[in-house]
Order: structure tokens, then C-alpha cells, then sequence
């Protein structure tokens, strides 16, 4: 049995094909997945997928690449994240891959709009759901200035080094890989999927990107998740078996709210 730790089953691609995308999970022995919020305004869409079927979870946030004009509140999300099957605040983090576009937020204005999320996190007592791209060091400083231990969460999509890694499970993160892992050219995370211990490992496909090899250009979802579990457990030797089994543990340990 495996559980997709995070996806975006709002989106476009996968929104028109709801019941099959479902049914797909169910094939593939996918029990539950994690819809993930990336704004406020699309929020209703995602929490009516987690009210509307019993084996999908919501969270609340706002992604680092949304406009510098959206000035969520802390008082806002901890609103939406005292309703029902909602699990988690995020998908919040630093995205500095593209701070050369006019549309990206500039580094200030990110780091005050996580900062808010991470306390919000800490007041509702629920875990945080953490982007991080070309900015890992300031990432780990303001989860670690803003009391982030205290609750957790995961670095979502993880494409960083070991010693970040090891950082991050330090205040009590987990480390989540998704359908890069199986990509040929990621050599350097699958050393770090090697390394990471079971109880610290989710595994996710953030469908409808980055589908996992053999389907890697194609619309991902849900169902995919498996072939994320398969080559970690050939990276480590391990039969599959063994990393569903350890990644649907440390999901229901982390997202508490889900149980």
C-alpha cells in the first residue's frame, strides 16, 4: 500500500478526470493522497476534493513563486487550517530559481510571507509542507528562528544535498522524494536517497509534474507514486515492499490531523 504525500489533483489536467484518476490510485494500491494548496483563492477547490472523498487530505499555503501581491495573513490560513481534513500548512517555502522575473516575489518579501506560514504552523500545532529551490540556507534559518521543530513537516520534492537533508531531519522534518529520483541524470539524489533513514522517508508524485520514468514528460498523478517507492528500493537493495511500508508509517506519523 503506498500514499502520495503530495499532488495537486486541483490542477487542470487531473480536475478533469477526477473518479478516474481514483479508480487509476486504486490499481495501483495508492490508499490516500495529500492535495496541496499553493494559493488562497484556489483553496475551496482543494478542500472540496478532501470533503468530498474520505481517502484525500487538504492543506493550506501559499507557494514562494505566487505574486509578491498576495499578503495572506497568519489569522487566514490558521482559518483554513481548522477546517476539516485539512493536514498541513504549506506549500510554503524560498524559491529563488527565477528571481530575474518581474512576476517572482523579491527574497523579502518570500521570507516574510514564510515566516508567516511557519507561524501559523506552530499556533495550529500542524505540520509544515516546505518548498525549497536554490535557497536551502535561508530556508533552514527561518525554520530554525521561527520555532519550526516544534512541529515539523517535510521538504516536499527534495532536490538538495545530504547535508541539507540532515539539517532539515535535525528539526524534525521528514525528506520527501518524488519522480526526479528516477530520472538518469539525478545521480546526486540518489545518493541521498540511499542515505536517508526509513523514518525519515515520504515519498510523493506532485502530479501533474514530474512524472517518474517510464511516463517522464507525460501528465503525472497519483497512481505514478509506486514507481518512486520501486527505485528507492532498488537504490538501497530493499524489496518495495519495504519502503511502502515505511513511507505510509511516516505519513500517518506526521500528518496526525489525518488520523
Amino acid at each position: 500500500m503506498y500514499i502520495d504525500s503530495h499532488c495537486h489533483l486541483d490542477y487542470p489536467a487531473l480536475a478533469a478526470d477526477t473518479y478516474g484518476v481514483l479508480a487509476r490510485m486504486r490499481e495501483a494500491q495508492v490508499t490516500h493522497a495529500l492535495c496541496v494548496a499553493v494559493n488562497l483563492e484556489d483553496f475551496p477547490r482543494v478542500h472540496a476534493l478532501a470533503t468530498a472523498h474520505p481517502n484525500l487530505y487538504a492543506s493550506v499555503g501559499v507557494h514562494p513563486d505566487q505574486p509578491a501581491s498576495d499578503d495572506t495573513t497568519t489569522a487566514q490560513l490558521l482559518e483554513r487550517a481548522a477546517l476539516p481534513r485539512v493536514v498541513a500548512i504549506g506549500e510554503t517555502g524560498l524559491d529563488y530559481f527565477r528571481l530575474d522575473d518581474p512576476a517572482t516575489p523579491p527574497v523579502a518579501a518570500q521570507q516574510e510571507r514564510f515566516r508567516r506560514h511557519v507561524r501559523a504552523a506552530v499556533a495550529c500545532g500542524k505540520p509544515l509542507i516546505v518548498h525549497t529551490r536554490v535557497a536551502a540556507e535561508d530556508t533552514l534559518t527561518i525554520l530554525r528562528e521561527e520555532g519550526a521543530a516544534s512541529v515539523g513537516g517535510v521538504m516536499h520534492c527534495f532536490t538538495e544535498t545530504l547535508e541539507v537533508a540532515r539539517a532539515a531531519m535535525a528539526l524534525g522534518f521528514m525528506i520527501s522524494f518524488s519522480g526526479i529520483v528516477t530520472f538518469r541524470n539525478a545521480a546526486a539524489l540518489k545518493e541521498v536517497a540511499r542515505e536517508i533513514p526509513l523514518d525519515r522517508l515520504l515519498i510523493e508524485t506532485d502530479s501533474p509534474y514530474l512524472a517518474p520514468v517510464p511516463h517522464r514528460g507525460r501528465t503525472n498523478e497519483p497512481s505514478y507514486v509506486p514507481l518512486v517507492a520501486q527505485e528507492i528500493a532498488r537504490l538501497r537493495s530493499l524489496p518495495p515492499d519495504a519502503i511502502a511500508a515505511a513511507s505510509t508509517r511516516n505519513f500517518w506519523t506526521l500528518f496526525k490531523a489525518a488520523t
